[in-house]
Formats: C-alpha cells, structure tokens, sequence
C-alpha cells in the first residue's frame, strides 16, 4: 500500500504584533523618527511582528513601500500586516499586496481617543475597566510570552531578560522586571505597569514605547516605580514614577 500522505491541518491563531500609526511618506523623516524614538538601527527590538496602521498616512507620492520595509527591518521589526488602508490610492495598495503583507481595509479599532492635554490622565470610566486579571506565579524565563487578553495581568516574580509581558489593561510585577512590557495593548490609555524593581528592555502603554537605549531615570531604575502615560501639548509620552513604601 502507497505510504499515508501527511495531513495539512489550517488553523486559526493569535499572534501578537506591534502596531505603527504611518503619519508620513517621507523616508528620511521616518527614519529620523525612529532614531529619536528607539536609537540606533537594530538596537531596540527582536524580530517583532509589525501590523502597520495607515489610516493616518496623508496623501502625496507613491508609497515606496520596499524601502518602507526595509527601514523597519534596519529596527529588526518584521512587518507583516497593514491595517486602515481603505483611503489610500490603487497604486500604494497594489504595492502593498505585491510586499505579501497580510490586509485589512478596516480602521484600528483598538486606538483610543487620547484626552485632552494635562498634566495626568482623566480616571477611567467604570466601563473600560478590565474584566479579569491573569496571575502568573512562577518567573518567566527569556523567550516566554504572555498576553493577559481584555484583563490585568500579575507576575508573582521574575520576568527575565527577553521575556514578554502583555495585557489589555494593568501589569503588575512583584519582582524585577527586566524583559518587555506592554500595557494598554488594545488602547487603554489609563493602564499602567507597576513593578518591584524597574529594569526593563522595552516599555510600552497604549503605544507609546521606550526601550533601554533611552536609559530609566535614576530615581526608579532597579526600583519599586510605577509607568503611566501622560498627554500633553507635544503628545503623549510616558512618565516614571517612584513608589514609596
């Protein structure tokens, strides 16, 4: 009897990604904002998944859409996904298709409205509050991953050097967090990431990142501090915090 051929199983997944609004055709202005948000080329990140948001790119030139990726790659990012590109002209879409980047005409749908310029966010509305919390009790070792969907998550100990850390809501690490954390990963512009000792790689709350090429502030780094995001008249940016016990 002929040999059994192997069965191809297709199934459904989630895979994590990060996720860049493109406010600008410019190569080189891209390129600068990266540098001023993330430092040198290859510094900041590990072969991350990219879901790119165009639902912001204004009109102009032709998207150079090889050169685009190519950029993000110099970030060892790893575009593979596009989203809100319903408004754009046939020519950039065709190109988009042609890079293979999987598709959707749909706007973000996570992205919140940012509040209005202040000194500190308004307190969240009942309704957007998490609806569970995850609890890890055990350390997470490099390499591991976890993602607290539509809930807070709590690490009851180590997360390593190149491990990750997601949730939809709050992050609360009771020991030192050296690996990667993000917070508000649907949005939620109020999460924040609290933890025993501050040591990050990469820090993240609804979007807006930091990775260890900036260094932490003497006053939380390898300390009890707390991050949270703050908007003001240049934008959003994230703030450290001390605890004190």
């Amino acid at each position: 009897m002929p040999a059994a051929r192997p069965r191809i199983d297709l199934k459904a997944t989630h895979v994590s990604a990060l996720q860049l609004a493109l406010r600008t055709r410019d190569g080189a202005e891209l390129a600068e904002q990266l540098r001023q948000a993330w430092g040198d080329v290859g510094a900041a990140f590990d072969g991350e998944a990219l879901c790119l948001d165009l639902s912001e790119l204004p009109p102009g030139p032709p998207l150079e859409v090889p050169a685009l990726l190519a950029l993000l790659r110099q970030w060892r990012l790893c575009p593979v996904a596009v989203i809100g590109a319903a408004h754009l002209p046939e020519p950039d879409r065709d190109a988009l298709r042609a890079a293979g980047l999987a598709w959707s005409d749909e706007a973000p749908t996570a992205a919140a409205e940012p509040p209005a310029a202040a000194v500190a966010p308004a307190p969240s509305a009942p309704a957007a509050a998490s609806v569970s919390t995850l609890v890890i009790d055990r350390p997470l070792r490099s390499g591991q991953q976890v993602y607290a969907r539509d809930a807070d998550l709590v690490v009851l100990g180590l997360v390593s050097h190149g491990a990750e850390v997601i949730a939809d809501g709050h992050i609360h690490v009771y020991g030192a967090l050296r690996g990667r954390a993000i917070a508000g990963a649907k949005g939620r512009t109020d999460a924040r990431i609290w933890a025993h000792s501050l040591e990050a790689e990469l820090l993240a709350v609804a979007g807006t990142f930091r990775t260890s090429e900036k260094p932490l502030p003497a006053e939380v780094l390898a300390k009890p501090a707390q991050v949270r995001l703050v908007a003001t008249a240049d934008g959003e940016r994230l703030v450290f915090e001390p605890l004190k016990f």
